[in-house]
């Protein structure tokens, strides 16, 4: 994981808010990229003056918009018998995909909106959104304001974590130790993350059948 958070905090500096774009997109649709190590990274330059705090919220909005709308159009193209059979080839087996479905339906443009906040049901919410042929509009509506409020979540997050320590620049290994340091603040941020999910994962359960 160390090598991970190095690698991605690169990236970040290297691409600029392009590279927040593509990398919020990807981590948008089912591309297994946690936004937690896109985000911070780039709040931190943010901090250091390279780039804007607001930029920083406004590139991961965008990417995450455009990453959600093409998995629903995806979904809504594809059908669901398709991918019912083979969305387990993309990390979205018929278990996730009825859960999403059923929050979708319990929730509706709230859920969309929630939904951004919540570990691994953000990644998956296009796909029952655009299977079920929700109004395109208000699902734009509703990811753009959820994942603004995230991005805006992690930007502080990593400012606040990281920002005061301008050496960290030029010295990845001084990155890591300092993330160990505060590694509370992590902790207790996937903590909460965990209690989100876990409390989706409830509420979407199906009903035990009576006898």
């Amino acid at each position: 994981m160390s090598n991970w958070v190095g690698i991605w905090f690169q990236w970040v500096h290297d691409w600029g808010y392009p590279g927040i774009v593509i990398l919020m997109a990807m981590e948008s649709s089912i591309v297994p990229i946690p936004s937690e190590i896109v985000i911070p990274p780039a709040a931190y330059w943010a901090a250091q003056g390279r780039y804007s705090f607001t930029g920083v919220v406004l590139a991961g909005t965008l990417g995450s918009y455009l990453g959600a709308a093409a998995t629903y159009w995806v979904a809504r193209w594809l059908g669901r018998p398709l991918l019912v059979k083979y969305g387990y080839l993309v990390f979205c087996p018929e278990d996730k995909l009825l859960r999403a479905e059923r929050w979708l339906d319990r929730y509706e443009a709230g859920g969309i909106f929630f939904a951004r906040l919540v570990p691994v049901v953000r990644h998956l919410i296009g796909i029952p959104a655009g299977l079920v042929r929700m109004p395109f509009g208000l699902y734009s509506i509703m990811t753009v304001i959820g994942s603004g409020l995230w991005c805006w979540i992690l930007a502080w997050f990593g400012g606040n974590l990281l920002g005061d320590q301008p050496e960290l620049i030029h010295d990845p290994s001084l990155l890591l130790h300092v993330l160990r340091q505060r590694s509370w603040l992590f902790g207790g941020f996937a903590l909460l993350l965990c209690a989100l999910y876990v409390l989706v994962m409830r509420l979407t359960a199906k009903p035990a059948s009576s006898n």
